[in-house]
């Protein structure tokens, strides 16, 4: 309950001025000192939470690419609670909505997901004893819906070909049949996800690179791009921010989106980047072998997309300090993988 609802049901009864009204007050009472108990711990596990997000080391890439006065660094994201970069963002958008009052145990967290966002609520929310519930394509990969299923997620599978766009459409039209059950955290809207990597994965490269002359990142929700660009800019205004996408429509990088063909998510800001890229699925794969061989780096495919992109835009450079994105590892890709390495 709200505290207006609160305080207008309170005068309703105190003018009632009956002995009933005294005993609702008590009851409304006890109630709402539960109520607030059960906030406070809830917000004191999720800050408890915070430690186990970010922080990630950078990569040095050496082998897989040399050039004099060029180099290329990639920032393991896979090192963080759930596995992923997309650490940052549940974490940030679950937080925010906890202190707000507006995700509780009772409350069901609904979102649509590729995967890694739903794996990251899933972890959380289940060392915080909140129900999740994900919209998913259904040719999602097996792991993924293994290690969903394990934390307990109940899954609502889409079609393969709608990709993320079907996702939400069924994940939106959940939420508006019971607006009460479920909180619905729309990645794609919601501002705590650029402002995760604004106010997280930004300041971690920096204060490790000061030097750094671009940054390079793919674009999916766009939240790593558009918060991670924008406080970089801030913190050195000659950064070049370069955004990557599929080079076609019917792409195999999960996770991200071809724009052009795509419901674009709104929180994404297309003046953020100085220039965009494309790569194809091809060279991604060609990648995750590489990087096993020369950095015995065991990458997803838009692991390895992100580093083909910046591998692009390095070698047109006489000098430079690039820094990209790698948001997880392939442990989630078996399918993939096997064939490559």
């Amino acid at each position: 309950m709200t505290s207006y609802k609160l305080i207008k049901t309170v005068k309703t009864i105190f003018k009632s001025s009956t002995t009933r009204g005294a005993f609702f007050i008590y009851i409304l009472f006890m109630q709402t000192t539960t109520d607030l108990i059960t906030h406070t711990d809830l917000l004191s596990g999720v800050q408890a939470l915070e430690k186990k997000i970010g922080h990630t080391p950078l990569h040095r890439i050496t082998r897989l690419f040399q050039k004099k006065n060029v180099q290329i660094y990639a920032k393991k994201e896979w090192m963080q609670l759930s596995g992923s970069v997309k650490a940052r963002a549940a974490y940030n958008i679950i937080r925010k909505a906890i202190e707000q009052g507006e995700l509780t145990p009772q409350r069901t967290l609904l979102d649509a997901t590729s995967g890694n966002t739903g794996i990251a609520y899933a972890h959380i929310a289940s060392l915080l004893n909140i129900p999740v519930a994900l919209c998913l394509p259904e040719n999602a990969s097996k792991e993924r819906k293994e290690i969903l299923e394990s934390l307990g997620v109940r899954l609502v599978l889409t079609s393969r070909f709608e990709g993320t766009d079907g996702a939400q459409q069924v994940a939106k039209a959940l939420a508006e049949e019971n607006p009460e059950g479920y909180f619905y955290a729309d990645q794609y809207k919601n501002e705590n996800n650029w402002k995760a990597h604004y106010y997280s994965t930004a300041p971690e490269i920096f204060s490790e690179l000061p030097g750094i002359t671009h940054f390079v990142a793919g674009l999916g929700t766009t939240g790593t791009f558009v918060g991670t660009g924008r406080r970089l800019r801030e913190l050195k205004p000659a950064v070049r921010l370069i955004s990557l996408q599929p080079d076609f429509a019917l792409h195999g990088l999960e996770g991200w989106k071809h724009l052009e063909t795509a419901i674009v998510p709104e929180i994404y800001d297309p003046t953020v980047a100085d220039a965009n890229y494309e790569v194809s699925t091809e060279e991604a794969h060609e990648i995750i072998k590489a990087a096993y061989r020369h950095e015995g780096l065991r990458l997803s495919p838009s692991s390895a997309a992100n580093l083909a992109g910046t591998i692009k835009i390095a070698e047109k450079l006489e000098e430079g300090i690039l820094v990209t994105i790698l948001p997880d590892n392939a442990d989630k890709y078996s399918e993939i993988t096997q064939k490559l390495i």
